[in-house]
């Protein structure tokens, strides 16, 4: 078996991106190329989250708006101890993520609050309630980002 080497790895790369290569099973997800603009959200669950929108209005947002926007978000994130061990430690947690959005399109702004919350089971491992929070987190993220453009397309959606 052959290893690469760094530098052949690098000419590799170099090659690949001068000849304009994507991935094959979807475009880029470069903010520059969608046609809604994301402002950076702060916070590990903000670019969980701007990540997520990215996925989400990659292909704009339908339903026969082909308009440029920009959406702004200010994300803000609890966690709520729920159930208690009989030694007093949580046992069961909930994230929880709320969005405020502005979505600004040329002729109109759209704006509105989304929630999202994941319960999860608090391990017995040392440090195991961080990573537990960091998986709910991220898993509230998506649904998040899901339930924002859900709420955007019903808002933008023509009266019937």
């Amino acid at each position: 078996m052959k290893r690469i080497t760094a530098p052949t790895a690098l000419a590799l790369g170099l090659t690949l991106t001068g000849c304009g290569f994507e991935p094959v099973y979807g475009p880029s997800l470069s903010s520059e190329a969608a046609p809604i603009q994301i402002d950076v959200i702060q916070g590990r669950n903000g670019h969980h989250l701007r990540t997520a929108l990215l996925q989400e209005t990659s292909v704009g947002l339908g339903g026969g708006v082909a308009e440029e926007g920009r959406l702004s978000i200010e994300l803000s994130e609890s966690i709520n101890r729920l159930g208690f061990a009989p030694d007093g430690a949580a046992s069961r947690s909930t994230y929880r993520l709320q969005a405020r959005y502005v979505l600004e399109l040329p002729e109109t702004a759209i704006s509105g609050t989304v929630t999202s919350q994941v319960a999860y089971s608090v391990p017995d491992a040392p440090f195991g309630d961080i990573s537990a929070q960091a998986d709910s987190g991220e898993r509230a993220a998506r649904m998040l980002a899901r339930s924002i453009v859900d709420d955007i397309r019903l808002k933008l959606a023509p009266a019937p």
